[in-house]
């Protein structure tokens, strides 16, 4: 059952592809009940006004970033390894020589990771296989996993190494379980995890529920950036964080119920 409710598309139950649904559903049922179809569509382009602008996003951003704080001090953390996960990828970037390399998401969770990295010392991991799509697919492509790119990007352009190397992971949980086996090899317990901000209660989850000892280091705060008119404007961004934001509400729930069943007998 987990699996087949994991299986139905996300861009059908997240903005904007569910507000453009509620429109056409209010636009389709206006002839027969008038007031019903113009409070329905209404509503959806209210909401989509509102999320597609970084104001209205910081609805659900902020939320998710009081669960989790700057790292202050690593130093001082006690942890053994970073972990920094993956996110996405440019496929065949042409300045690389048609080399995979990691998207400005994932480029983000890098940086901050080799900053870290250099005030501590730490080993690190990277982890991310072929994502949910790719893994999930049945069909045969010659993709490299996710990990590889992340790698390469901070050995050869922040100078840092990496110890270990998680491949097979499709998606957090994924990441948490794997990464945690190969960390216990080597009498790992006690981790520095890099990723969003939004993204950092549910990787934590996943990482405890793992059996590894975790330290938060998120990265790419959003909740706390100046304000103006303009945020109010609809714009690309805005709806990207909308859309990320929520996402990782629905992604909370969700695990709550995929960690209690996998701890169930």
């Amino acid at each position: 059952m987990l699996d087949l409710l994991n299986a139905i598309p996300r861009e059908l139950i997240l903005p904007p592809a569910n507000l453009f649904l509620l429109i056409f559903i209010g636009l389709a049922i206006w002839r027969r009940w008038p007031l019903a179809g113009r409070i329905v569509a209404g509503t959806g382009f209210a909401a989509l006004a509102l999320l597609s602008s970084t104001a209205g996003a910081r609805f659900f951003v902020t939320p998710l970033e009081r669960m989790t704080a700057p790292l202050q001090a690593p130093e001082r953390a006690g942890a053994q390894a970073i972990v920094v996960l993956a996110a996405g990828r440019l496929r065949g970037a042409p300045e690389y020589g048609n080399q995979d390399i990691p998207d400005y998401v994932a480029l983000a969770r890098l940086r901050y990771a080799a900053h870290l990295q250099r005030r501590t010392g730490l080993p690190v991991l990277v982890s991310g296989g072929l994502g949910a799509k790719a893994g999930r697919s049945g069909a045969k492509e010659d993709v490299p996993p996710l990990a590889e790119a992340m790698a390469v990007a901070l050995r050869e352009d922040f100078g840092v190494p990496v110890r270990w190397l998680e491949a097979r992971s499709r998606d957090t949980f994924e990441n948490a379980t794997f990464s945690a086996a190969l960390l216990r090899a080597d009498g790992v317990k006690r981790i520095l995890l890099v990723t969003d901000a939004m993204h950092m209660p549910r990787s934590r989850a996943a990482f405890e529920h793992a059996g590894l000892e975790v330290v938060s280091a998120p990265t790419a705060f959003f909740g706390n950036q100046p304000q103006t008119l303009a945020s109010w404007i609809s714009s690309a961004e805005g709806m990207r964080r909308s859309w990320y934001a929520i996402y990782e509400l629905i992604g909370i729930g969700w695990y709550k119920v995929r960690l209690s069943s996998s701890a169930s007998p």
